[in-house]
This record gives structure tokens, C-alpha cells and sequence, in this order.
């Protein structure tokens, strides 16, 4: 009888197992021109963040999103305004995909109070309800809980929205994931789950702490479909991205997108990153870059020239500036700060 109601439940058929996939073929030139400036954003923003670290004017743990920019850049582009971003502690490119003021980003890090937390959240603890980001949450898993209740809200209210919730390959690993994971397709929430799979998690590849290592199946005893997808290609991103989004929102419940991506850094930048060799993290580089990548599409297929790349990324540069120069004409917050916004 158990075997019968399994075959006959609402998805009866095996989730999809996708391997990585290629480049998606076309898309218009503004698209493409987006997804260079943005992710030039990103990594622009996280190497000065990654300075001002060094000078010691961010403070606490700083976790840089370098080489990873495809994934939120791409996924980004498949949703509207009104749907909700949701992430783990890895999030200055997620907030800065969202729109949120780089300024206010900034402010954040350096405990200003210009800061989207008015300086008392620092890198990890960041929120933007006019953005519908949902944060940035420090603790390990927390957000897969909190981006499931997003769904469920939206269900109740009877929106047509979604929400992107991201985690990596280390949060995984915990409960928590799926017990959101049964809730999600047992209640049909639209939620698409964003594995971002940078092989390392906080230090351990991926290969000696997960037994199942194609991430993108872990829904699999839940009926939650899932694809694996090439997260150094911001086009293949994108394109999956769509139809994920488009699953979710036409009431099929939630879909799994491991992206198989690499960072740069070390864990935070506290990391050394000694588990892994320079000449692996210079290979990658080398040949998966997702800017990279782009750049060259963008000039074999004559959208920009080099000298126009150029000068985005010297606009890019001085938005950067920008934002350094008020987080550090930006006050430190009061003391009495201490006791508001505190919920007991």
C-alpha cells in the first residue's frame, strides 16, 4: 500500500537531475550589458570591502562574495519586484543585486550610522523591506526556515510573488533544511531554494562532509525537484533561474538550483584558506571567471567595445568611492542606539 501511495502521489515521476548546462543562447543586449555592470558592482565592492578589513575599519566577520557574482546577478534577473531575497551570512552581493544603496551597504560594514542597520548590524545582519530582502542571517541554516515562512506568507496572502532563499553547500547538511523542504511541498509554497555550492562551505570540501554531493537531489524524498546548473556562467544562471521561477509561481510548489560556483577568498577574511592549493584557486580563475566570461561574449559579440567596458567599470569604481567616503563621513551610531529596535 505505501509503494502504491507513493506512485500514485501528486508527483509521481523522479524530480529532474540535470548536469550543469551550457550558455543560454540568446538574450537581448541590455540584458547582458546588466549583468557585466552589476557583477562588476559586486566584485568591485567586496575588493574594497576586503581593504578596508585589512585597515581595520570593518570590524566582526566579513564574508566576500568574489567569484560567486553569477549566481545572484543571474537569478536576480528571473524574478520581479515584488518577490523576496532571503540568504545566509555571505550576502553584501545579494543586497547589492537587490538595489540596496551601496552607501548604505557600506555604512553597514563599517558600523555607521548610515548603515541599512544604522551601523549595529554590520556585515552579516542587513535587511531592506523596500528591496524585499530579507537579510542576511549570521547563524548557519537560519534562513531556510525564515525564507519557507516568506512562501507560506505569500501563499496565505494570496500573492502571486515567490521567494529566492539561498544557502550553501554547508547549511546543506543541517535539519532544518529539510524539515522546510517537506513543509514546502507538502503546502506547495513558492519558494525556489538556492543552493550556492562553492565546494568548501567554511573550510571542509564538500566531498569529505556530504555523502550525497550532487546537492541538487537532496529534495528528492521530498518530491522537490531539483537542476544543477553552472553558477560561473551568469547566462546558464539566468536561464535556469526562469524556469525555476516559472515552475514556482505557477503553484507547482518549491524547485531546488544547486549552483556548482567557487569563491576566491578564504571562508571570511579571517580564513587562510590552506585546504585548498593556489594553483587550484588560480585555474578556476583563470578559466571559469564569471566577469570573464561575459566580458568576452559582450565583445565577440560586438554589444561593447574595450574602451567602453573600460569606463563602466571606472563608473563602477567611483560608485565605490562614493560609498566609502560616506560610510566614513558617516557617524558612528549613539550610545542610546543600544536599546532600540530591541524586541524582548
Amino acid at each position: 500500500m505505501a509503494r502504491q501511495a507513493t506512485q500514485t502521489s501528486k508527483k509521481s515521476t523522479t524530480p529532474a537531475k540535470k548536469k550543469a548546462r551550457k550558455s543560454a543562447p540568446k538574450f537581448a543586449k541590455e540584458s547582458v550589458q546588466k549583468f557585466y555592470r552589476d557583477m562588476l558592482l559586486i566584485r568591485r565592492f567586496e575588493e574594497k570591502a576586503g581593504q578596508l578589513y585589512g585597515m581595520g575599519l570593518i570590524g566582526g566577520f566579513c564574508h566576500l562574495y568574489i567569484g560567486q557574482e553569477a549566481v545572484v546577478v543571474g537569478m536576480k534577473s528571473a524574478i520581479g519586484e515584488n518577490d523576496a531575497m532571503i540568504t545566509s551570512y555571505r550576502d553584501h552581493g545579494h543586497m547589492l543585486a537587490s538595489g540596496m544603496d551601496a552607501k548604505g551597504v557600506m555604512a553597514e560594514l563599517t558600523g555607521r550610522e548610515g548603515g541599512y542597520s544604522k551601523g549595529k548590524g554590520g556585515s552579516m545582519h542587513m535587511f531592506s523591506k523596500e528591496a524585499n530582502f530579507y537579510g542576511g542571517h549570521g547563524i548557519v541554516g537560519a534562513c531556510v526556515p525564515l525564507g519557507t515562512g516568506l512562501a507560506f506568507s505569500q501563499k496565505y496572502q494570496g500573492t502571486n510573488d515567490i521567494t529566492l532563499c539561498y544557502m550553501g553547500d554547508g547549511t546543506a547538511n543541517q535539519g532544518q533544511v529539510y524539515e522546510s523542504f517537506n513543509m514546502a511541498e507538502l503546502w506547495g509554497l513558492p519558494v525556489v531554494y538556492v543552493i550556492e555550492n562553492n565546494e568548501y562551505a567554511m573550510g571542509t570540501s564538500v566531498k569529505r562532509s556530504s555523502a550525497q554531493t550532487q546537492l541538487y537531489r537532496r529534495g528528492e524524498s521530498f518530491n522537490v525537484p531539483g537542476e544543477q546548473v553552472d553558477g560561473m556562467d551568469v547566462l546558464a544562471v539566468a536561464e535556469a533561474g526562469r524556469k525555476a521561477v516559472e515552475w514556482v509561481r505557477a503553484g507547482k510548489g518549491p524547485y531546488i538550483l544547486e549552483m556548482k560556483t567557487y569563491r576566491y577568498r578564504g571562508h571570511s577574511m579571517s580564513d587562510p584558506a590552506k585546504y585548498r592549493s593556489k594553483e587550484e584557486v588560480n585555474k578556476k580563475r583563470a578559466e571559469h571567471d564569471p566577469i570573464e566570461q561575459i566580458r568576452l561574449k559582450i565583445i565577440e559579440d560586438k554589444i561593447n567595445t574595450e574602451d567602453e567596458l573600460k569606463e563602466v567599470d571606472r563608473e563602477v569604481k567611483a560608485i565605490v568611492a562614493s560609498a566609502v567616503e560616506f560610510a566614513q563621513n558617516s557617524p558612528e551610531p549613539q550610545p542610546e542606539e543600544l536599546y532600540t529596535d530591541v524586541v524582548v
